[in-house]
């Protein structure tokens, strides 16, 4: 475990802020500010603690370029309608000017500072980069779980020249993800959607040989089918994950967990709303349609391991949940998580957004901001971000 904000003397200290405020901006307003929520408890115990805050975000993929439309005014006007304080906001995240502006906080003011990604030396980890930024503060708080798998100045070089550690943020997810990996209540259930099998390899693997069910939805099981020799007709297909994809078959066919793909999909010959859908069976998918959703039979029989489970992980939706006429396996299968009376843990940026869109996000146990990094954590892989914080 790493230390974290509760067991660190903070008490006045400058604090540089790593946070994940990668948020949507439409017209100039952030569209969803789930991740700016995410990091107000981090926030908030800081400033009862009577720091000055140096917050730093990265925001879209500027490329070492200033992009005016990634610029984090926007955010920095969310932030105070949130805290109720304001927030100042500097145009640049280095240099003498930012260093003066830093140093001259009071006790309870907060900065935030320009895009960190307007400097190719951010993702490059640049030493150099690293220690201006740690010019900014005496502390170092990384909240920014969704940036922990990359190797970055202000996820990881910074952490080499400041006494870091995991913010509130950081830590629940660390031990919510953690309890998944080494002590889940049994069953322990994992529920994958979405459309790539390779983005999830390294997790199949390991749950294999944790979990006791794995249930397999979305356009991520048709390589499974092919690789069966099932027809799956026009349907989103991973052509280079088949071989991965029998693999895994083979592999748990061995295991002991129960390895459930699709009884049935819902298939159509476009992917738009209004198309004519009909319910097939996975084995007799017809050649000239694509499967963009799974069908009640498979929803039931989901239905019924999800709620025995004691444990529940969520990752990917079941169907092309965007479209209302495809929505409803994975509206069925959020709804019987939050059902399920287990431990329930989300992820990925479209789960997110479809826990969003049902209503689930009260309900479960924990929804992580974390969508390659949660994976990453999960495979177990070491996240550099976590690596470089103190330990406990």
């Amino acid at each position: 475990m790493k230390r974290s904000v509760t067991d660190y003397p903070l008490a006045g200290r400058r604090v540089f802020l790593r946070v994940d405020f990668n948020v949507p901006l439409e017209g100039g307003h952030v569209a969803d500010d789930m991740r700016i929520r995410a990091a107000l408890p981090t926030i908030e115990y800081l400033l009862g603690q009577g720091c000055s805050l140096v917050l730093a975000s990265h925001l879209g993929r500027p490329n070492g370029q200033v992009v005016e439309e990634l610029r984090l005014d926007p955010v920095a006007t969310r932030l105070s309608e949130l805290l109720g304080r304001p927030v100042h906001k500097v145009d640049n995240c280095v240099g003498d000017a930012v260093v003066a502006t830093a140093r001259a906080l009071a006790p309870g003011e907060i900065l935030l500072l320009e895009n960190l990604r307007f400097h190719a030396a951010e993702t490059a980890d640049d030493p150099g980069f690293a220690a201006q930024l740690a010019a900014l503060a005496d502390v170092y708080v990384n909240d920014a779980f969704g940036a922990a798998h990359r190797a970055h100045a202000s996820t990881e070089g910074i952490a080499h020249c400041l006494p870091g550690v995991a913010g509130l943020l950081m830590q629940r997810e660390l031990e919510m993800l953690g309890t998944l990996l080494t002590d889940p209540a049994r069953p322990f259930v994992v529920v994958l959607g979405g459309a790539k099998v390779s983005d999830k390899i390294g997790v199949i693997e390991r749950m294999l040989t944790i979990a006791d069910v794995i249930l397999v939805g979305g356009a991520m099981c048709f390589p499974f089918f092919k690789a069966a020799g099932l027809e799956v007709g026009r349907s989103k297909l991973e052509a280079e994950a088949l071989d991965a994809a029998a693999r895994l078959r083979a592999t748990a066919a061995a295991a002991r967990c129960a390895f459930v793909l699709p009884e049935d999909i819902v298939v159509a010959a476009e992917a738009t709303a209004g198309a004519a859908a009909t319910v097939v069976p996975a084995d007799a998918m017809p050649a000239d349609e694509m499967g963009l959703d799974i069908g009640p039979a498979t929803i039931a029989a989901f239905g019924a391991r999800i709620a025995g489970a004691g444990t529940i992980f969520w990752n990917g939706p079941m169907g092309l949940f965007e479209i209302e006429q495809f929505a409803a396996g994975t509206r069925a299968v959020g709804e019987a998580i939050a059902a399920s009376g287990a431990v329930t843990v989300a992820g990925g940026g479209d789960t997110v957004s479809a826990v969003r869109r049902f209503g689930l996000e009260g309900r479960l146990t924990h929804v992580s901001t974390g969508g390659g990094a949660s994976m990453e954590f999960l495979e177990g892989k070491q996240l550099p971000g976590v690596a470089a914080l103190l330990d406990a």
